[in-house]
């Protein structure tokens, strides 16, 4: 009887270590891989030059082998098309440029046959000028909707100028201020002279209060007042109609906006963790919650999000890795040289303060999660980074840092950013990022059978351009490349979600960056010299000599020195090391 009490603390215990971070997150979400799909331009079915939820279902085989385990799928509901779907008219039916719900139904019976989960993107903060919802509630101060949005019956003068005088606090209030003046947009609707946008003009903010509510602005309600409440109601019956047709989770489009005026979150930190976050828990315990907040210290640690993205926006970003110029769009962009470049000019430093920032604060709650790219800003692959050696050494950074990995669409072959692309459906410089996929040698590459003039955006003009028929074809391709990051990933623990992070390296010698993983017992440190110079660095000694387990390199040398352990590794390489 002893024994199996024993044995019973022995099981329990090593169940405790290969759970997730958080305990209240989802059982899948540590060993999970998510594939992010922009849907328009991912496969068509129909012939009409649009991708669809059918297209989506016809290559679940391809996504299934990459070795990902979740798709998440950007905005499929009925749209205005004003910004790339997130004007939403119906959150509650699939647009028919995309199918039915039936068609998303089937598209979840299907991955969840392949062990791959289907995450859906949530537009909490506010729906498309074309609503039901707003056409009504522009009407008349008393109807259903009416609370859904918020009406200002004047424009208010800004604020105190914060270089005039007055204490920080009232600089952060003020530049609050401020910014929500600038969403104010002039209407003739039979409501009132204004309403409140979140980003264009096309898309109102739907109104979950005020933090601080100033008494002269009668429409500034508080977050607990009859509108925003039954807005949350809303908003949890969006949520609960998708997840009992079997959807897993939501991403959150802008997850940090619902509260007004609320210049450092507190009360849409307190909205979400105080009660979505708690009926969602309760509910769904094994569906997730992505936050676009790209402040993991406040979605994750204090709001309870399972994962928030470190990318493209706000304080905390990796632009110095990766982006020529903020965001590499334009001409006039002003040229940064970034650390993953050819010619050994980036820095470490900037990034690794802020990283180390958000990492240290979620430990323990959930994932900073670097995504390969994404809709909004510009792929791995684009300008002077279009070399497959260069997007290895990109993809190894991507794959074995701590975190959930999400690849953007098509970054798995090295899809180019396509920087003449033109403005549709309000993506403007974004366009270049939503191209269709490559498929093969046919017609459009495989993506369409619609006339090449009918196709949703231009697709990357370059007649030697990589396809995925090209890249299966190809044992030393980008795509074998990345399953077989995936592969190690999961073979060692030391490479997952869960392990440990520390930078081996100095920051004072950029390259190249080494850095170690831990996880149990397990060591791992990952070698990264993204410029075209061969380079060596010195650390400090180890006991243990380390086995080369993965990389893509011309020449790779570790030796152990009464100076310390010398890595010497060639230009424009990756190793892996496990000790």
């Amino acid at each position: 009887m002893k024994k199996l009490f024993f044995l019973i603390l022995l099981l329990a215990g090593c169940a405790v270590c290969l759970q997730a971070q958080n305990p209240k997150q989802p059982s899948w979400l540590s060993d999970a891989v998510f594939y992010q799909i922009y849907p328009s331009s991912y496969q068509d079915s129909d012939g009409n030059g649009i991708g669809d939820i059918p297209g989506i279902i016809s290559r679940l085989d391809y996504i299934q082998s990459i070795g990902v385990t979740a798709i998440w799928l950007n905005p499929v509901y009925v749209s205005g098309w004003t910004d790339g779907g997130y004007d939403v008219i119906d959150f509650y039916r699939v647009d028919k440029r995309f199918g039915t719900n039936s068609d998303l139904v089937e598209l979840i019976r299907q991955a969840h046959a392949r062990g791959i989960k289907v995450v859906m993107d949530l537009v909490a903060g506010h729906s498309s000028d074309q609503s039901e919802w707003f056409l009504q509630s522009k009407e008349a101060p008393d109807l259903r909707y009416s609370d859904y949005y918020i009406w200002p019956s004047f424009k208010p003068e800004g604020g105190q100028n914060p270089a005039q005088g007055g204490s920080l606090d009232d600089a952060v209030r003020n530049n609050a201020s401020a910014s929500l003046l600038s969403k104010f947009v002039a209407t003739d609707a039979p409501r009132g002279p204004y309403y409140i946008k979140n980003f264009f003009d096309t898309q109102p903010a739907l109104n979950f209060g005020f933090a601080n509510p100033d008494p002269g602005h009668p429409w500034e309600q508080t977050v607990d007042a009859p509108g925003p409440m039954a807005m949350r109601r809303e908003l949890k019956n969006i949520i609960s109609f998708w997840m009992d047709k079997g959807v897993d989770g939501f991403r959150v489009d802008m997850a940090s906006s619902l509260v007004k005026n609320d210049p450092d979150k507190s009360a849409t930190i307190k909205l979400w963790k105080d009660d979505l976050m708690k009926w969602f828990g309760s509910e769904y315990p094994e569906g997730v919650l992505i936050a676009e907040w790209f402040n993991p210290a406040q979605s994750v640690a204090q709001a309870g999000f399972d994962l928030d993205f470190f990318c493209h926006d706000g304080q905390y970003n990796y632009s110095s890795l990766f982006f020529y110029g903020r965001r590499g769009f334009g001409p006039n962009a002003t040229v940064t040289m970034p650390y993953f470049d050819e010619a050994g000019a980036g820095g470490l430093k900037t990034w690794y303060d802020l990283y180390t920032y958000q990492y240290d604060a979620v430990k323990g709650n959930g994932y900073v999660c670097m995504p390969t790219g994404n809709h909004d800003f510009n792929r791995v692959c684009t300008e002077g980074r279009t070399n497959p050696e260069e997007l290895k050494v990109a993809m190894t950074f991507f794959l074995t840092m701590p975190g959930v990995p999400f690849i953007y669409y098509g970054d798995e072959i090295g899809l180019k950013q396509n920087p003449a692309a033109p403005s549709t459906d309000g993506s403007g410089f974004r366009a270049g990022c939503r191209i269709p996929m490559l498929w093969d040698a046919s017609a459009n590459a495989g993506f369409s059978t619609a006339p090449i003039e009918k196709i949703y955006i231009p697709q990357d003009p370059d007649p030697n351009r990589m396809t995925v028929e090209k890249a299966e074809a190809d044992q030393n391709s980008l795509l074998h490349y990345v399953r077989g990051l995936l592969q190690l990933r999961k073979e060692f623990p030391a490479l997952g979600a869960d392990a440990s992070w520390k930078l081996v390296s100095s920051l004072d010698q950029p390259y190249p960056m080494v850095y170690e993983r831990t996880r149990g017992g397990e060591r791992c440190w990952v070698v990264l010299n993204p410029s075209a110079k061969a380079v060596t660095v010195t650390l400090p000694a180890e006991t243990a000599k380390p086995e080369l387990i993965g990389g893509n390199y011309k020449k790779c040398n570790y030796r152990q020195t009464r100076k310390g352990d010398v890595i010497s590794i060639s230009g424009v390489s990756a190793a892996i090391y496990k000790f």
